[in-house]
């Protein structure tokens, strides 16, 4: 009987530190943090300009995410460690950042690369009303039980989210592609993603970036261009190669396995923040997500485990 493969981290006192960081309440709100909190720029309109930045606002929803605070729990735990660093600053009500929450623009914190970077795509589901398994198996499914499609794209090399876009449960995944790849700035090598991307759309939208695509074709693909002396399609390319070679040697040749590690990154997200959404509204909710993207880039880059896998 064949053995799992066993690893081992290389790193494990950057990585044990780095672990640690993300619970700290410094590395969250910290001195430039404080420094932007108060808003210094007037809209020259009529009224009060607002008192509280952007940037309090998005630490405050991010600080709930991170640490699972209720609006109130989030607006108490800040009050208090104002209060513990002896900062005289206000903290915004929890209706504040309800109400601003859908005019935040969230940029996600990327490390730049000096060589073009190898995408990963895929999406996932996150509850927006849950119900729990009793009242479910009772009950049945409630009208109002749905969810939102979380789309992402993801460095291969380094884990960080490239790209987001936060849609409804009908949208579908190919749909999405050319908005996650149009937030991505630097050049991109490869992009690799399931059955669901294997459209024409998708294959051009990627060759416009001067990029490989490797998205296995579907079991009945057919040729789209199949006079030898025309231009050849990237997609016929790829199927010729899984008729010659099959799908399983092309999945090897062409790295698509590495498409795994955006479910890595799903998970990653899933498991810290509980895949769970606390907004009422559509615009807050992608907020919210943009918000726990970013908050995973920055805990990504504090360190990850460098592992080798244990030779028999």
């Amino acid at each position: 009987m064949k053995t799992k493969a066993q690893y081992k981290v290389k790193n494990w006192n950057a990585y044990d530190a780095a672990l640690k960081q993300r619970g700290s309440i410094t590395f969250w709100v910290n001195e430039e943090v404080i420094e932007q909190w108060r808003n210094q720029q007037k809209t020259g309109k009529k009224g009060a300009s607002n008192y509280y930045s952007d940037v309090a606002l998005a630490t405050m929803g991010t600080i709930q995410s991170v640490f699972h605070l209720p609006g109130r729990q989030a607006e108490g735990f800040l009050e208090s460690l104002f209060t513990l660093m002896g900062i005289e600053l206000a903290v915004p009500d929890h209706s504040t950042l309800s109400r601003r929450l859908s005019k935040l623009s969230v940029e996600l914190p990327v490390i730049p690369k000096n060589k073009a970077v190898h995408v990963v795509v895929d999406s996932t589901g996150v509850k927006v009303y849950g119900e729990g398994e009793w009242k479910v198996r009772t009950h049945g499914v409630g009208k109002r039980r749905t969810w939102r499609k979380l789309h992402l794209g993801v460095d291969e090399g380094s884990g960080e989210i490239l790209g987001a876009v936060v849609t409804t449960n009908d949208m579908a995944d190919c749909e999405v592609l050319p908005d996650i790849l149009e937030q991505i700035e630097q050049s991109i090598e490869q992009v690799s993603g399931d059955g669901g991307y294997d459209t024409k759309g998708c294959y051009d939208t990627i060759s416009q970036r001067g990029a490989r695509v490797a998205i296995p074709p579907r079991s009945n693909a057919k040729m789209q261009q199949p006079h030898p002396h025309s231009q050849p399609h990237p997609r016929d390319e790829n199927l010729r190669r899984v008729n010659q070679v099959g799908r399983k040697q092309w999945k090897q040749e062409s790295g698509y396995h590495r498409r795994s590690l955006s479910e890595t990154a799903i998970f990653r997200l899933k498991t810290i923040f509980g895949g769970k959404l606390r907004r009422r509204f559509f615009d807050n909710q992608a907020v919210e997500l943009f918000l726990q993207c970013a908050a995973l880039n920055r805990m990504i880059q504090l360190g990850k485990p460098e592992s080798y896998k244990v030779k028999d």
